[in-house]
């Protein structure tokens, strides 16, 4: 049986040097999801050292979003990530493993086929109508730092953001989180 291979990322040099924008957007994606807007930001801002230092640059950006970007362009960067449960054909390789499905379900990425480590149908109906609840109070998608916590962990958290926050401090924490996603994708990819 063969097994497809895990995503990576091209040398650093490369994406300084050689990258065209489309090739650019592929890697960035791999870290934070397809949102054009960081992609067009951290294109300009080339030459990076290290992967590390493209992380650091989108911290950097992210911290002030109402100087660096319009209102549209925060949500569509929330909004490039997967709702927490989303149908697995949705998912990038890496968000299916992030949400809890095996390695060898990513390599496959069959809707099908691929199914969840450890959720059952109660949890996946509970997170769909917690995220209609969250995007129906806040505008967006929720977005966490799963860390590779099961998703019935992560029901709490949901419901206490949806009960306790607002919709500046949920921006907030979703930018917060996508960089914090964007460094452990990193280092499980293995470079600097």
């Amino acid at each position: 049986m063969m097994h497809a291979a895990p995503p990576s990322l091209p040398s650093i040099e490369f994406i300084n040097t050689q990258a065209t924008l489309k090739d650019f957007s592929e890697a960035v994606t791999l870290l934070f999801e397809p949102a054009p807007p960081i992609v067009k930001h951290l294109y300009a801002k080339r030459p990076y050292p290290a992967y590390s230092a493209l992380i650091d640059e989108t911290s950097a950006f992210l911290a002030t979003p109402d100087k660096n970007l319009t209102l549209e362009e925060q949500l569509d960067v929330i909004n490039a990530h997967p709702r927490i449960g989303a149908a697995k054909a949705n998912l990038s390789a890496l968000s299916l493993i992030e949400q809890g499905y095996t390695a060898e379900d990513a390599a496959k990425k069959v809707d099908e086929t691929a199914t969840p480590s450890t959720d059952d149908a109660v949890t996946q109906a509970t997170l769909k109508k917690l995220n209609e609840e969250y995007e129906a109070k806040y505008g967006f998608k929720f977005v966490v730092f799963v860390n590779g916590r099961p998703r019935n962990v992560i029901i709490p958290v949901m419901e206490e953001r949806i009960a306790n926050s607002t919709k500046e401090q949920e921006m907030k924490t979703a930018m917060t989180d996508m960089v914090l996603i964007a460094r452990d994708r990193l280092k499980k990819l293995n470079v600097a």
